[in-house]
């Protein structure tokens, strides 16, 4: 990853720690949890793509924390739900003890509800002087759709109910359009939208930008489930085949998983070009998303 990508991680870390309640605040287990679910490391994807977003429209300022935070706490509240025992029962999550292993599946799930509500209350609040509500409240728009039926927990219910099937790739692309995608998608508008967009045709070509990377990042999380180890990709190797999943190389072979994965990339660098270099970051996420080792 690019040198000023590794310094926005570490952007994305100061606001979040921030942005949760410390762990001497009562009630404190449950503070511990979400700082826990949150802090303990990660690739900060949907924080850079935000900050990315941004940058690519001209705008670098402290605006872009508060989208940028409150779409990784999303992200990390789908995690903790994920693990639970209930959906995909993993006892690893980026290579340390799942939450509910350490604080139990009862705060687990508290600190899950707490994290959500924590990300609308972030963009809710205003951020200053030169506060325009209406971007709030199409940033909390755009982050609702993408945590509901049609977006994460669809995803989820997509993937649940595929357990021991044989899905279609267009079927399967669908499943992780809401589950991966839709989050990925929003934390790059939410960027947008932060840094004054309105411009409809620049809208639907991140759309596609977020589209694109987002069924990158799942297609490589498959080809790292069978090629991985689970010491270097920080959760289980060889789950989801375990599991009878449906993943791209179980429906359409290893080899074309990973021609798939270069033209995704491909078509999100072709939707941001006209952007020029101002994309760059944009464009070094993409190929982020489709080369990572963990």
């Amino acid at each position: 990853m690019p040198a000023p990508l590794k310094a926005l991680v570490g952007r994305a870390d100061d606001a979040l720690a921030r942005a949760l309640p410390a762990e001497d605040l009562a009630p404190t287990e449950l503070h511990r949890a979400m700082r826990y679910a949150v802090l303990g490391g990660g690739k900060r994807l949907r924080p850079l793509l935000v900050y990315a977003a941004g940058h690519a429209l001209g705008c670098d300022g402290g605006i872009l924390d508060a989208p940028a935070s409150a779409v990784e706490i999303i992200h990390a509240y789908s995690l903790v739900h994920d693990d639970l025992p209930a959906m995909d029962d993993d006892d690893l999550r980026r290579g340390r003890p799942t939450c509910h292993i350490v604080f139990g599946e009862a705060m687990a799930i508290l600190a899950g509800d707490a994290l959500q509500a924590l990300a609308f209350e972030i963009l809710a609040t205003p951020f200053g002087a030169d506060d325009d509500a209406m971007a709030r409240i199409a940033m909390l728009r755009t982050l609702g759709a993408a945590c509901g039926a049609e977006g994460m927990a669809g995803g989820q219910a997509f993937d649940l109910s595929a357990v021991g099937t044989r899905l279609s790739l267009d079927e399967l692309e669908r499943m992780h359009a809401y589950k991966t995608g839709a989050l990925i998608r929003a934390s790059v508008r939410l960027g947008a939208l932060a840094a004054g967009c309105r411009d409809d045709a620049l809208l639907q070509r991140l759309d596609r930008y977020g589209h694109a990377v987002g069924l990158a990042f799942q297609v490589r999380d498959d080809i790292l489930d069978i090629e991985g180890e689970s010491a270097v990709i920080g959760k289980t190797a060889g789950k989801d085949a375990a599991a009878d999943k449906p993943t791209f190389p179980s429906i359409i072979g290893l080899d074309a998983s990973k021609a798939h994965l270069t033209a995704l990339v491909d078509d999100a660098l072709d939707a941001i070009a006209p952007l020029g270099p101002r994309a760059e970051w944009l464009a070094d996420l993409a190929r982020y998303s489709a080369n990572r080792g963990h």
